[in-house]
């Protein structure tokens, strides 16, 4: 049976991205599975209007949804400081700024790290670095470059390839984008599977089911 593939579309300010890395780095682990890593900016960067369309009851919802999600999978959780994107208060609502440094960084190297295969495993380290609050200052001093090593990659080494072609990682990114929106959905985490799209944490398991229906096996280190 061949090694089945999913597509994962995934934010580095996505609460629910970071939720749910751990499980799919498990599964990739336990079946033979290739999960195609592919980094998308922020919806908030991606669209100018996102916070008038939103609910204004959606901000307080989240935080609690994202909360007893962590405490239901013992996942270490806590608001980034600083917050990959940089917004402000204007007229009572929230906006984004017009100058986006970290998103479009991390965005870019997690592009870096997919084409150098680590893209997993680098999502992985750096959205904990990122997400569990135990961290001031995560663009700061050595996290990042702790965080890169752990995932197999020198942060000097991708961060050089980044400068050197941004325009052709931007371009990356907006193909990523398109290609999220081309297989039914906007938001993230999403994984595609042969052209279907199953948005959020919550739907791994029926990923996982569907999966199951096309012959997907467990790696026979795992079953041992």
């Amino acid at each position: 049976m061949p090694t089945l593939s999913i597509d994962l579309y995934w934010s580095f300010r996505s609460p629910y991205s970071y939720l749910a890395t751990g499980r799919i780095v498990a599964m990739e682990a336990e079946y033979d599975l290739d999960v195609v890593v592919r980094p998308v900016l922020p919806l908030a960067v991606r669209s100018d209007d996102f916070f008038d369309r939103v609910n204004p009851l959606w901000p307080r919802y989240l935080i609690r949804d994202i909360a007893r999600i962590a405490e239901y999978h013992g996942i270490d959780l806590g608001w980034p400081r600083p917050d990959p994107v940089v917004q402000g208060v204007e007229d009572g609502r929230l906006r984004t700024a017009a100058e986006q440094p970290h998103a479009h960084r991390l965005t870019r190297l997690g592009v870096a790290a997919a084409r150098r295969g680590r893209g997993l495993a680098f999502l992985d380290e750096v959205s904990r670095l990122i997400w569990n609050g135990k961290v001031d200052g995560w663009d700061q001093g050595s996290h990042l470059a702790e965080a890169s090593a752990r995932a197999g990659l020198a942060l000097a080494e991708i961060e050089a390839e980044v400068a050197a072609d941004a325009s052709g990682f931007d371009a990356a990114i907006e193909a990523n984008q398109g290609d999220l929106e081309a297989a039914g959905h906007w938001g993230v985490p999403t994984c595609v599977f042969q052209g279907e799209p199953f948005f959020g944490q919550d739907r791994l398991d029926l990923l996982l089911w569907r999966l199951q229906q096309h012959g997907l096996e467990r790696r026979r280190d795992a079953a041992r």
